[in-house]
């Protein structure tokens, strides 16, 4: 037997051994509020479609209409002939819309994170990361030549006296397992003048802010680097950086992933604009969200294992494995469809629900939630 072949076998015995397997499970439905797998159908509250554009039928409109206007795919990466008109106008709707002058697209947010920092760092720099970055920022700043520290979660202090030089901060504005937000005006802060501050916005944008401006509006503040991705929110997928005018014409020269990747279809960045102003113009989706939450916050504060969030991302804390699989079990049996998350995603210990709203969520189902979690936790 290979060396490969007992690597991947022993490695799946492990986390078997663990009982820490993953399993990609088949369903129908999975970006609305009610999804089905097999035969049964379930409240689904494992969707990152906060404002309900998934699902819209405005948003495929655009998308189909873009796929009249522009075909299908794009034919070829930016730089050779893969950047049209319908690029370039989403581009110029996001730099609008978040304030900055350029804006680099890519097919993902773990690309867009992965891009970001391999191109900006050399081997005398230092990267500063919030200790729960996700995984995109982490392996990045692993790779990359630069010296990487973790400061602390949402941690300023820790942050400044880890500042002893010029240096790249990296926060998340939302972060997506634990659903708080970081401390962006006092990061924003200690960071002036002596370090440029790169914020990824994946959970905030679209949900947060003065028109769904994000973490960053929110705070008032404007780093030096925003991430934003369409995967979320804006009920799509791919990510672009926003940046100055300057760092944008960098990327494009070196930023691997941007450059030697095929550009996202034409038809989709079409429907990126129209999901932009969409997110701009319908409040009622945010308000909905708050509404939500405040429903949410009725029934289940001060039940052990709640954490209160002002993010459509509500992690209950049970602690271990074993019984958060067996929580998320029995919600399932009870047409509810919630997600167990276990190390390594999350730490040892810390195993959890993770519970999203969404705009298309009724308070019917928050009740709903609320009522069989009760049970639920009592096995």
């Amino acid at each position: 037997m290979l060396a490969f072949d007992l690597r991947v076998n022993n490695a799946l015995a492990a986390r078997e051994q663990q009982g820490l397997t993953r399993h990609i499970r088949t369903v129908s439905g999975g970006n609305t509020h009610t999804l089905h797998h097999g035969h049964d159908a379930f409240i689904n509250f494992s969707s990152n479609d906060y404002l309900g554009l998934a699902s819209d039928k405005s948003l495929a409109n655009a998308w189909q209409t873009g796929i009249d206007n522009y075909g299908n795919g794009s034919g070829a990466s930016p730089l050779v002939t893969g950047f049209s008109g319908a690029h370039q106008q989403l581009e110029e709707t996001l730099c609008e819309w978040l304030g900055f002058e350029r804006a680099i697209l890519f097919s993902s947010g773990f690309s867009a994170n992965q891009a970001l920092l391999f191109s900006l760092l050399n081997k005398e720099d230092l990267l500063l990361q919030d200790k729960l970055n996700h995984a995109s920022l982490m392996e990045a700043g692993m790779l990359s030549p630069a010296t990487m520290k973790r400061f602390k979660h949402n941690n300023v202090e820790h942050l400044n006296s880890l500042l002893t030089k010029d240096a790249l901060v990296v926060t998340e504005g939302v972060f997506s397992m634990d659903g708080d937000r970081a401390p962006l005006a006092n990061i924003h802060q200690t960071t002036h003048g002596k370090a440029w501050l790169a914020v990824d916005d994946a959970h905030g944008i679209g949900v947060l802010g003065n028109q769904g401006r994000g973490s960053c509006e929110a705070a008032n503040i404007k780093p030096e680097l925003l991430v934003v991705t369409f995967g979320k929110a804006f009920g799509l997928s791919g990510a672009a950086i926003m940046c100055s005018e300057s760092v944008g014409d960098y990327l494009t020269q070196f930023a691997r992933h941007h450059v030697y990747s095929t550009a996202i279809p034409p038809s989709q960045a079409f429907a990126l604009t129209h999901a932009a102003k969409m997110i701009q113009t319908e409040q009622w989706r945010r308000d909905k969200l708050h509404e939500l939450n405040e429903r949410y916050h009725q029934h289940l504060a001060g039940i052990e294992g709640y954490v209160e969030t002002t993010t459509p991302i509500k992690p209950f804390i049970i602690g271990e494995d074993q019984q958060a699989l067996d929580v998320a079990e029995n919600l399932k049996r009870s047409g509810l469809w919630v997600t167990a998350i276990r190390p390594p995603t999350v730490p040892k210990g810390t195993a959890r629900l993770r519970i999203t709203l969404t705009a298309n969520h009724e308070l019917r189902h928050i009740d709903t939630l609320s009522e069989h979690l009760k049970v639920a936790l009592k096995g």
